[in-house]
């Protein structure tokens, strides 16, 4: 894998990651520099012991332009864009728009471009590209990780405008927070809680069960596990753990990152055939923080789709926005079932 580090005009990082060793990366961002990112500002709220980020300068964000003015398509002839090469496997830069910023509230926040393709899908890409992509996570974890003032590095994938998407490019995040997220706290606490009281691994407890009873499992090769979870939150939602205990995407070996780009393709490929239509979902890396919880952590994805039924979305109501307590319209069992059915 070769990693080429340059930068843009105004001094933001990009990286690419090609598979080929002799790939030239020298493209220059030719416009003109615009000055950093404006800052955001961190707000603690002591009712819930919950970090709020302030980030006002987010609301002139790029919003869902022409596929002629797509900010993460290759550069071409007098239309430069955010990628300076005329061509990139993967791609990960500095967010133009960042909620968090070293010089402001610590943490940082990066774009990984997963093709040059504007028109392609994750569920498009070939195990090959999906392997480079799980290359560049890796080596943008371990570098974040060791970033002072970064507590844990959250690896996502917004896909689709029913949920928020403002570019349709295909595309995820990395968040670098300055703090470690709730429910990343509140699950370390019941695993805790759980050992404390039992001597047993909460995560190991929970794979092996979804396992051995079979009913919820969509999909499972000789190292990972993909399930929709007994207490689902979201019609459609689909857990996939790697059968052994790791703390992150770096500490995953060869064959497992082979393993997973398999999986996971599968387990799209289902979403979006389940409504013959495109899934709009969230796929989120849950990573143990940098510094806390490391022995108590176990990776996993998790990917959800707001899609209900092939002309419903599921919206979050009262209970789910304002209490946090969700109510689920699709049995888990019977989502398990409708995403093993709609395998190839």
């Amino acid at each position: 894998m070769k990693r080429t580090v340059t930068r843009l005009a105004d001094g933001r990082e990009l990286i690419y990651f090609d598979r080929r060793d002799d790939a030239v990366r020298d493209a220059v961002d030719t416009r003109p520099p615009d000055g950093p990112p404006a800052a955001s500002e961190l707000r603690h709220d002591p009712l819930l012991d919950e970090w709020v980020t302030i980030a006002a300068h987010r609301q002139r964000r790029t919003f869902l332009p022409g596929d002629d003015a797509c900010p993460l398509c290759p550069s071409a002839p007098g239309r430069p864009t955010e990628i300076p090469a005329a061509d990139y496997e993967v791609a990960v830069l500095e967010n133009r728009f960042p909620a968090f910023r070293p010089e402001a509230t610590g943490g940082r926040c990066e774009v990984v471009c997963f093709s040059s393709d504007h028109r392609v899908s994750f569920a498009d890409l070939p195990p090959a590209q999906v392997r480079t992509v799980v290359e560049a996570w890796a080596d943008r974890t371990a570098e974040l990780s060791a970033t002072p003032g970064v507590e844990q590095v959250f690896c996502f994938e917004n896909r689709g405008e029913e949920i928020g998407v403002t570019l349709h490019h295909p595309h995820g995040q990395i968040y670098a927070y300055p703090f470690v997220p709730p429910r990343t706290r509140q699950m370390l606490r019941a695993v805790r809680r759980h050992a404390e009281r039992t001597g047993g691994d909460l995560f190991a407890e929970l794979l092996a069960a979804e396992r051995r009873e079979g009913a919820r499992v969509v999909v499972a090769n000789e190292l990972w596990t993909a399930f929709v979870p007994h207490a689902a939150r979201w019609p459609f939602e689909v857990h996939l753990y790697p059968h052994r205990r790791v703390p992150d995407i770096p500490a995953l070996d060869e064959a497992e990152r082979d393993a997973f780009a398999r999986l996971y393709l599968d387990v799209l490929d289902r979403f979006d055939r389940l409504f013959d239509r495109p899934a709009p979902y969230v796929s989120a890396w849950h990573q143990a923080p940098v510094r806390e919880g490391r022995d108590l952590a176990w990776l996993h994805l998790r990917l959800f789709s707001i899609r209900r039924a092939a002309d419903r979305l599921k919206y979050l109501a009262g209970s789910e926005a304002a209490m946090g307590a969700f109510l689920n319209d699709v049995r888990p069992e019977e989502a398990a079932r409708l995403l093993r059915a709609a395998g190839r």
